[in-house]
């Protein structure tokens, strides 16, 4: 039996590095989060090479800096330059009450795949994509290492699945129900499925993919539609008697809880959804949706009546091999608190509303 890491368990021990403040070694480059980095490490850092803070394209745009690689921008760090200032460039909480963060100067040439592997590796720990990528020519023993090209390639590729535990779990919605739990193998978070009655395999089955929201699903907010979504789609497939709930854990759109309460506050300061995002540094939408393809054809299922108002998870799920014989909609009440966000879902990620 090998004890050495296959490269999943390496990124997810490089994912809890960077929340916990480490930098991480990608080739002959050093990483660190700077929503987590210390002064201590900042200037530890800086005193090996010449750092730079690497930002998505998303970010720079809001700073008014060129992003002269495809997807990023690499800025400079003046000679002052603190963590206070790192942080003001990574977390937009503050742009409105200090725009003025230039003239932000950018490197142009030379490679960026450690750079562009740091930002997708800070993503994936639902921090803030914004790095300090250091070059580095000396040994750095005890430090989590991975070649760029190969966690990039890992990182995009589609998680494996594998089944943990099931159970019957009564609902309110729907009594012969069973909940399902599925592991990814690259130590992300676990992903859901709730199964109504017994669905047959050889027909289109009533199917859901929702997305965790711990806001709605479980205080009840009034700034989205997604409990009332959740509870609706449970309660089809129980007036149905079968169908199958896919619960995953991708909260805020694939950003993390965290980083949805960031995009919150910007939305208090007047951003819509979208544009939130962006300043964060994120795009529209985060999520994987192959993954909930990936769970229907574990449990058996080939063909979906999919409910949704998103021609993406369409697109998707026929992509990845799963036929969707029918949409059914899936349209909630709206309210004074969520009605603009329904609008940007509309308008600006093609909604069907």
């Amino acid at each position: 039996m090998s004890l050495i890491p296959t490269l999943a368990e390496t990124i997810s021990r490089a994912r809890a590095d960077l929340r916990m403040g480490l930098p991480v070694r990608l080739g002959e480059h050093l990483a660190a989060a700077i929503e987590t980095l210390s002064p201590e490490r900042l200037a530890d850092l800086r005193g090996m090479g010449a750092a730079v803070v690497t930002l998505t394209a998303r970010r720079a745009g809001t700073l008014k800096a060129r992003a002269y690689d495809d997807g990023l921008a690499r800025v400079r760090l003046p000679g002052d330059a603190d963590l206070r200032w790192l942080r003001a460039l990574a977390d937009p909480a503050g742009d409105l009450m200090s725009p003025m963060k230039g003239p932000l100067a950018t490197e142009r040439g030379g490679e960026v795949a450690a750079h562009r592997a740091a930002l997708a590796l800070a993503k994936s720990a639902q921090l803030l994509p914004a790095v300090l990528v250091v070059p580095v020519a000396q040994d750095t023993p005890g430090l989590t290492a991975l070649n760029p090209a190969a966690t990039l390639a890992q990182l995009a590729a589609e998680t494996a699945m594998a089944p943990v535990a099931g159970a019957r779990v009564p609902l309110l919605s729907a009594e012969r129900s069973r909940l399902h739990i599925f592991r990814p193998d690259d130590g992300a978070e676990e992903h859901y499925a709730v199964e109504i009655g017994d669905p047959p395999r050889d027909a289109p089955v009533l199917a859901r993919l929702h997305s965790a929201c711990f806001t709605g699903d479980v205080l009840g907010s009034l700034k989205c539609d997604c409990g009332p979504q959740l509870q609706a789609a449970l309660a089809a497939m129980g007036q149905a008697g079968a169908g199958v709930l896919l619960y995953l854990n991708q909260e805020g759109r694939g950003i993390g809880l965290a980083n949805k309460m960031r995009a919150y506050s910007l939305q208090d300061q007047g951003f819509d959804t979208v544009e939130a995002n962006h300043r964060l540094g994120f795009e529209d939408d985060e999520r994987d949706f192959r993954i909930g393809a990936a769970l229907l054809r574990r449990l058996g299922f080939g063909s979906v009546r999919l409910m949704t108002n998103n021609p993406r998870k369409i697109a998707m799920m026929e992509g990845q091999g799963v036929k969707v014989a029918e949409r059914v909609p899936l349209i909630v009440a709206r309210n004074r608190h969520n009605t603009d966000y329904l609008d940007v879902k509309a308008d600006k990620s093609g909604h069907l509303l």
